[in-house]
């Protein structure tokens, strides 16, 4: 993903960002904190900009905050760009993120451009991340970019793979989120890998109402969302095949500041990865996205029916 980070951006970015919702829903909760000792430290849950983002944090922070851990959440904050800054400018303390995602990011040098598994990627993000933040134990739950067409224009083009889009990219027209300009796994990587080289692009939002709007509406023909979105299946949209393995292994790992860890708070992040599945993604994506669920109560709610298991199976 897109190369290139800027530390310098401090808290007078986040506040503006923070006041203005860049994802999906209204209820994204932009900054609460849980009462508790004088004396314990506070740990900050943040997040990016999309739903499945906040249903991640929210589920950090029930399971941080259910194992007597002060929690405050700073969510919905912009995209990697503003919020993994603001991870190493202490600004927040935990991020939910994503294995490939993040390394590719980190590894302006590409020094590890051909690590595509999960062990891979994970060996090669702790050799990248910044001193001082540390990358816990990844998921087996995993949510990778996706392009995503209707299946109307699937069969009209005969697209399964992101191959078969590049006879064909020149006449259509792709939709997604504005970094998807400059990241490696967007327009960038499209070209280099596949020849992709489309008509337009225009710049909407993460797989949120805007591109999916767009999609629907025949506004755009392709649009970069997440395999892990109840929305495709609900549309009968075709995820096209990523064939030559543009992207990375994309597991689910909490980034943290080694500051703001014990040994509590890491076996409490390390439980959510253990239990965490692909298939509870899309099902909490789908209850939010298409259901219209608050984030918060389907984090919630998925801590109460998972999470004593996972406690049991750490001990």
């Amino acid at each position: 993903m897109n190369r290139g980070w800027k530390l310098g951006l401090g808290a007078l970015t986040l506040a503006v960002l923070a006041g203005c919702s860049g994802g999906d829903e209204d209820s994204a909760d932009n900054s609460t904190a849980q009462d508790g000792g004088a004396d314990q430290a506070t740990v900050t849950v943040g997040s990016t900009n999309f739903p499945e983002q906040l249903i991640l944090a929210n589920i950090y922070a029930d399971v941080l905050r259910n194992d007597g851990v002060n929690v405050n959440t700073r969510l919905n904050l912009g995209s990697r760009e503003v919020v993994f800054p603001a991870l190493t400018n202490g600004e927040i303390d935990v991020l939910p993120e994503y294995s490939g995602a993040l390394m590719t990011y980190l590894d302006q040098d590409e020094a590890h451009a051909d690590a595509r598994n999960n062990e891979e990627v994970m060996a090669a993000l702790r050799s990248v991340l910044p001193d001082g933040i540390e990358a816990l134990e990844a998921s087996p739950a995993e949510d990778r970019d996706a392009l995503v067409v209707t299946r109307e224009t699937a069969d009209k083009y005969h697209l399964e793979t992101f191959s078969d889009l590049a006879p064909v990219s020149g006449e259509l027209t792709m939709g997604g989120p504005p970094e998807t300009r400059t990241r490696d796994v967007g327009l960038p990587g499209l070209k280099r890998v596949y020849n992709i080289e489309f008509a337009n692009f225009r710049s909407l939002d993460a797989g949120g109402p805007l591109t999916r709007g767009a999609l629907a509406n025949g506004d755009i023909d392709v649009a970069r969302m997440f395999s892990s979105q109840g929305a495709i299946a609900e549309n009968d949209w075709v995820a096209l095949k990523d064939d030559k393995d543009l992207e990375p292994a994309q597991n689910i790992v909490p980034v943290a500041r080694s500051e703001a860890l014990n040994d509590e708070i890491r076996q409490s992040l390390n439980r959510v990865s253990e239990v965490l599945t692909t298939e509870d993604l899309q099902d909490m994506n789908h209850r939010v996205e298409i259901d219209k669920a608050d984030p918060a109560q389907v984090a919630s709610q998925w801590v109460d029916e998972h999470m004593d298991s996972g406690q049991q199976s750490a001990n």
